[in-house]
């Protein structure tokens, strides 16, 4: 994966981002106000020796810069940690003397700085005043010799004691910056660790790799679907009904050599639209011109005479048992040429009955009456009635929905149809989420109605009726089937 797939997984996740940094922020402030402010105290020594001439000043010089490291170990030494706890009632024992003394010396210089960190300002600078006399003594009590001669080394404060007017610790701002911080980029990689775990359908791409078919349409996610599913009336403009439009044109030519004309919609599990694209597709290639003849197949949970508003007790099911003529049930839906046979009462044996020969030979005759046949079917995974009814077709549409189904389960369905050596026509991303910059474009360019339609010129709609004349020899069967 690329850095924009990773840049698109922190996108998608962005709320775990949000949390993980809010929750860096409020970890960062509740541990600046419970921490006790810190003060510093410090004092500065300058280790000298006496000489004489430019070499022994040289000589001198390497001498001390060797001392004064020897020193920073002397200033957190226990011995002179008890002479500062004797020396002054500091309320400290001589290990919290030493582990408040931190030490610093500039490389090539004798200089020697000496830090106290206190809670307490007062108690800071008195242990720093203490600890600069009593290192000063301590140093030249060490460096006397034993003949009493003056030591060699001599100590100096040039700077200090001195102590911070402001609280060196805690910093707000500073703990605020890097709680933030730290919660981005903990943040970042949950959100990538959450998207490479996430082992549902994401995107068209994933879809396409998972199955190794084109993909023919993204359907765009809308709040008003769910109670108008079907692209008519006002939802005929809207960007979902173009969606389905555009996979009109794609599955008609998606193999022009060999196009298909009986197609069965499917999809992995329930529930992911695969009934409501059957209905919208029949619709829009019945927009289009076709022929078209939606065949309820999914005898257990039928529901493409409730979406279409039709009489869906006697159909599909009824034909194959040899109780009616298909003519007989077949119902014509609005004024577009497409023609619906309902489900029918529900089987005990809906599988057997879906791969009959009657179920054969009624699509080989219903082959020869529409232009194309739309065969809306059960899950794959659910139950074998998909795969059964999917082999008499000349190809498969399978339908997923965004965000639903797994992976795995898109596999599944796919080698489902493939052991059987079904075509699959191609995969249709259902309810998927669409940039706003697309929605945007379509919003600008889409067609709007006018309020009234209006009338033909007497030339156009004698037009239009030779146009009709001349399917009128090809329609006369599809007819027939629907009175």
């Amino acid at each position: 994966m690329d850095v924009l797939g990773y840049l698109r997984l922190v996108r998608r996740h962005w709320w775990i981002v949000l949390v993980t940094v809010m929750l860096a922020l409020g970890t960062a402030a509740l541990v600046t106000v419970r921490t006790a402010p810190r003060y510093e105290a410090s004092v500065t020594f300058f280790v000298t020796t006496p000489s004489q001439g430019v070499t022994d000043a040289y000589q001198g010089s390497l001498f001390l810069q060797q001392r004064v490291k020897s020193y920073g170990d002397l200033l957190t030494s226990d011995r002179l940690a008890q002479s500062v706890v004797a020396d002054a009632p500091l309320g400290l024992t001589a290990d919290q003397v030493r582990n408040r003394i931190r030490t610093a010396s500039t490389t090539g210089t004798v200089l020697l700085k000496a830090t106290i960190t206190d809670t307490d300002q007062t108690r800071a600078l008195k242990t720093t005043e203490t600890l600069a006399t009593k290192f000063t003594e301590l140093v030249r009590k060490v460096e006397t010799p034993p003949d009493g001669k003056a030591p060699p080394i001599k100590i100096e404060v040039v700077s200090g004691p001195r102590v911070t007017s402001n609280p060196v610790s805690p910093q707000p701002t500073r703990n605020l910056v890097m709680g933030g911080l730290l919660g981005l980029l903990l943040g970042a990689a949950l959100a990538v660790l959450r998207g490479l775990a996430d082992v549902r359908m994401r995107d068209g791409a994933a879809l396409q790799r998972v199955t190794g078919s084109p993909l023919l349409g993204e359907i765009p996610y809308e709040t008003g679907a769910k109670a108008a599913p079907l692209i008519v009336g006002a939802a005929a403009t809207s960007a979902r009904a173009e969606a389905v439009r555009k996979l009109r044109t794609n599955l008609r030519f998606v193999d022009v050599h060999e196009p298909a004309r009986v197609i069965a919609v499917t999809s992995a599990l329930q529930g992911e639209g695969k009934t409501t694209m059957a209905c919208n597709t029949a619709i829009a290639l019945a927009e289009a011109g076709w022929r078209v003849l939606l065949i309820d197949a999914d005898l257990r949970r039928p529901k493409v005479a409730d979406y279409l508003g039709l009489d869906g007790g006697v159909g599909l099911t009824d034909v194959l048992v040899g109780d009616v003529q298909v003519g007989d049930v077949v119902q014509r839906w609005g004024e577009k040429s497409l023609l619906v046979l309902p489900s029918g009462a529900t089987p005990p044996n809906p599988s057997e009955l879906l791969g009959s020969k009657s179920m054969a030979d009624l699509l080989v005759a219903l082959r020869d009456s529409a232009d194309i046949v739309v065969i809306d079917t059960a899950p794959l995974l659910a139950v074998t009635d998909g795969v059964v009814v999917a082999v008499q077709a000349d190809g498969a549409l399978l339908v997923t929905q965004q965000g639903r189904t797994s992976r795995s389960q898109v596999a599944a369905a796919a080698n489902a149809l493939s052991s059987v050596s079904v075509r699959l026509l191609g995969c249709v991303l259902n309810m998927a989420k669409v940039a706003k910059s697309d929605a945007y474009q379509y919003e600008a360019y889409k067609v709007v109605l006018p309020p009234a339609a209006p009338s033909v010129p007497a030339d156009r709609a004698g037009s239009r009726r030779g146009a009709k004349a001349v399917k009128g020899d090809r329609t006369q069967e599809l007819t027939r089937l629907s009175r």
